[in-house]
């Protein structure tokens, strides 16, 4: 039980059981949701044999540590993913699509990141150990299940695992409103790596010279940028789209 982690609400803890039923040790519920959406959960914790316990509001406060968790709080064992680039690399059957998170320190961000990226099919997320959330069970409620399928790599040095990726092969391309080139004039079908910075600071200098491109997302209001996760499903899904138009 030592090595257990929490999991909170209904997409988080849902996920799981649907994910990996046997790493969910135990769930616990409110007593006061008996809505369509808490009991199609027990009996889904029912079908797949899982512990699950009623308990009140205030006990499920104390287990969430203040997180706020919908009614619904999971204990799990830890899921095994990639924890390194020659493990991501080691399982691809296709060129390496990755996100590169430089600055994010916002948990709420991260988790919309993880969840984005996990829908676009990216291979992992990378951010620097340094000014960068890690990810925690608000993290875990945000992704939505992101977090237990996308590997999240926090690296002690980002500049040089960037030379890393060049050295694979990886063209790195980060996003920048100055840039001439728009997102949708790179091309995206080989090894790519997309390098976002945090709203407002950006990228950071060395990240910013590591790119082998910059480019910038069209943008036709008032408004002069885009919060970071948004701006993540924007560039993910051009790959995502240049992919498939050339796919056979």
């Amino acid at each position: 039980m030592s090595q257990s982690k929490l999991l909170t609400g209904f997409h988080a803890v849902h996920a799981r059981v649907r994910q990996a039923p046997a790493s969910v040790i135990e769930v616990f519920v409110d007593d006061q949701r008996r809505d369509k959406r808490m009991m199609s959960l027990l009996l889904l914790l029912k079908d797949q044999g899982i512990r699950s316990h009623v308990v009140n509001g205030q006990r499920l406060d104390q287990l969430a540590h203040g997180v706020r968790h919908q009614g619904v709080v999971a204990m799990v064992e830890p899921l095994e993913l990639a924890r390194d680039l020659d493990d991501v690399f080691d399982a691809m059957d296709k060129p390496a699509f990755l996100l590169v998170l430089d600055g994010v320190t916002d948990p709420h961000n991260l988790g919309a990141c993880l969840r984005t990226a996990d829908a676009a099919g990216v291979d992992a997320v990378i951010a620097p150990k340094d000014k960068a959330a890690g990810l925690s069970a608000v993290v875990e409620r945000v992704a939505c299940g992101a977090t237990q399928t996308t590997p999240y790599l926090m690296v002690t040095n980002l500049a040089r695992t960037l030379r890393d990726l060049k050295e694979r092969g990886v063209w790195l391309i980060g996003t920048d409103e100055r840039a001439e080139p728009r997102i949708h004039d790179v091309d995206q079908r080989g090894h790519v790596a997309w390098v976002m910075g945090a709203e407002g600071s950006g990228m950071r200098r060395l990240t910013r010279e590591s790119c082998d491109h910059l480019a910038h997302i069209p943008m036709a209001g008032s408004v002069q940028s885009l919060n970071v996760s948004v701006a993540a499903g924007v560039c993910l899904y051009e790959t995502v789209r240049q992919r498939g138009a050339h796919s056979d």
